[in-house]
């Protein structure tokens, strides 16, 4: 019997979610995360709870070996003292590389109880704070895939060619700390990823494969913090490009903030580095976040899901699906406020 993503599935929450936002995806792409509490708050109608209270997971600190198991365990068991003080059991991450830390935690205590213990000593010394740990853990792309049927029943647009009705070609990124760390925590696992595609194909489009898909992005956090290590990261990045380009995609989409992040603004580099550009047209290939792909498909308007914050131009994606929008408010924040225009740059730099 062939193996398929749905040897793999696991149990999503349909309601209820206690939310924890990602400390990187709000500086990358602030509109993100207040389009995902919008669609499932107000879109949907489901309850979900976003607390002022919760704090970083640390896990960029954790992972670049600044801190400690024991410090980033005690930080993890504040964040559910929150979720049980607010009457919720299902906790939602925002970001890939919290949902490993919690995956991991999680798993750790499970097999080593006398770690949870310690947590919660250390916890309820520092804050007097107790917990329960959660029924359900999700990241918020699982959820956005549950809920995509639900989605595709209320879609303004399709990932479709508006002009001749084919499905637009998509390339999908699953960050590694989704996939590969703890695979069974994964929608498919790590051999059959399916949490993004199942998003693309239920909303119209087709899921390219390609040589390196499932190539990292590049990120790591050593990659990136560390100036004179960050040619390896571009390096990832550019290999990957290089092999999706033959294909052609209408876009890319990720479900980890820094996958988005790198794909999008690395292709900016290349782009002055060598004059070399991986798109159609001599253009970028647009870099979306699977909010934001969620959002264009509700109708959202582009630029309140910020995509105005990309390096590479996404008005010729919105253009192939039919979505309307205004050139003259793109640069527009809050209360019609100019934020600032980038100079134009051969990825970025779009004119009808």
């Amino acid at each position: 019997m062939k193996t398929t993503w749905k040897d793999y599935q696991k149990d999503i929450a349909d309601d209820r979610y206690y939310y924890a936002r990602s400390c990187i995806r709000q500086n990358f792409f602030p509109g993100s995360e207040a389009a995902f509490l919008n669609i499932i708050g107000n879109d949907l109608g489901r309850n979900i709870r976003e607390d002022a209270q919760h704090t970083s997971c640390t896990g960029i600190g954790y992972h670049g070996d600044i801190v400690p198991l024991e410090t980033i365990m005690t930080v993890v068991a504040r964040q559910f003292s929150l979720m049980t003080e607010a009457g919720y059991e299902n906790f939602i991450p925002s970001c890939i590389t919290s949902f490993g830390i919690y995956s991991e935690t999680l798993e750790m205590w499970h097999d080593f109880p006398e770690m949870e213990e310690q947590a919660r000593e250390y916890l309820y010394k520092a804050t007097g704070r107790e917990f329960k740990k959660p029924k359900s853990l999700a990241h918020t792309s699982d959820v956005i895939f549950h809920h995509r049927e639900e989605i595709a029943a209320k879609a303004k647009h399709l990932l479709v060619n508006a002009e001749t009705g084919k499905p637009l070609n998509v390339v999908e990124h699953i960050g590694c700390h989704y996939a590969k760390i703890f695979p069974k925590a994964g929608i498919g696992g790590s051999e059959f990823p399916y949490v993004l595609a199942g998003m693309i194909e239920s909303w119209g489009g087709n899921v390219v494969d390609y040589p390196e898909r499932r190539h990292c992005c590049g990120f790591g956090f050593r990659n990136y913090l560390v100036q004179a290590n960050r040619g390896y990261s571009v390096a990832n990045s550019k290999k990957k490009l290089e092999s999706m380009a033959p294909y052609k995609p209408d876009f890319i989409v990720a479900n980890c903030p820094g996958c988005a992040m790198f794909l999008d603004k690395w292709q900016y580099t290349v782009s002055e580095m060598e004059g070399t550009t991986y798109g159609q047209n001599g253009q970028g290939i647009p870099v979306l976040t699977y909010e934001e792909m969620a959002g264009l498909v509700l109708g959202y308007d582009p630029w309140d899901l910020g995509m105005q914050m990309h390096q590479v131009a996404v008005e010729p994606l919105l253009e192939k699906m039919g979505v309307p929008y205004d050139p003259s408010t793109k640069y527009l924040g809050k209360n019609g406020k100019f934020i600032g225009q980038p100079e134009p740059t051969a990825i970025g730099c779009y004119q009808k």
